[in-house]
């Protein structure tokens, strides 16, 4: 049989998996740190999530067009040095 040793956690700082035990404070039993203190992650939307990856995008294609451009221009330097 299965017992209640409370809620399980995984502490952000060094990773260890424990049981709360049912205590009031839910510390690591590894390094001791309250896991209440637990920063909380950003939940990011699906919207969020669409509008960095199209931010991406346009930045990898401006970067695309920026070095052809450059490659443009240093192929037109060299023939102009050897004419």
């Amino acid at each position: 049989m299965a017992r209640d040793l409370g809620t399980k956690y995984t502490c952000f700082k060094c990773g260890t998996k424990f049981y709360d035990l049912k205590k009031p404070a839910p510390t690591c039993p590894n390094c001791g740190t309250d896991q209440r203190e637990a920063p909380v992650p950003k939940v990011v939307t699906a919207r969020q999530a669409r509008a960095a990856a199209a931010a991406r995008e346009e930045s990898e294609v401006a970067a695309e067009a920026a070095e052809e451009e450059a490659e443009d221009e240093e192929e037109d330097e060299a023939e102009e040095e050897t004419t």
